[in-house]
C-alpha cells in the first residue's frame, strides 16, 4: 500500500506564497518523477511542475520563473514552493509519484489534492 498526503494549501493574497508538500509512505521500493497537478472548478487537471529522480525539473509556462519543486528522497517528500501568487493560480492542487512497491508492483498514485485560493 502507498499513500500521498498533501499538506500547505490555504488563502493568500495575491503576491503571497505558499509552500505545498506531499510526503508518501508505505510499501515504498523506489520513487521515480514525481510532480504537481492542479484543477480549477470546470476545468480539467493539469500538470504544474514535475522533477525525475535525478533532479530534473519541467514546468507549465504559466508557472514558470514563479514556482519551484524541489524533493527530499530521505522523506518521500515532494515540495512545491508557490511565490507571486495570482488569482488564477486558484485551484485544487494533487500531488503525483510513480512508485515501485516492494512487492515489484509499479504504479502512479495521487494524493486527496489541496485547496489553493488566491484573493485580488
Amino acid at each position: 500500500q502507498v499513500r500521498l498526503v498533501e499538506s500547505g494549501g490555504g488563502l493568500v493574497q495575491a503576491g503571497g506564497s505558499l509552500r505545498l508538500s506531499c510526503a508518501a509512505s508505505g510499501s515504498i521500493y523506489s520513487i521515480g518523477t514525481m510532480g504537481w497537478y492542479r484543477q480549477a472548478p470546470g476545468l480539467q487537471r493539469d500538470l504544474v511542475a514535475s522533477i525525475t529522480s535525478g533532479g530534473s525539473t519541467m514546468y507549465a509556462d504559466s508557472v514558470k520563473g514563479r514556482f519551484t519543486i524541489s524533493r527530499d528522497d530521505a522523506k518521500n517528500t515532494v515540495y512545491l514552493q508557490m511565490n507571486g501568487l495570482k488569482p488564477e493560480d486558484t485551484a485544487v492542487y494533487y500531488c503525483n509519484a510513480a512508485v515501485m512497491a516492494r512487492t515489484s508492483v509499479y504504479g502512479t498514485y495521487w494524493g486527496q489534492g489541496t485547496q489553493v485560493t488566491v484573493s485580488s
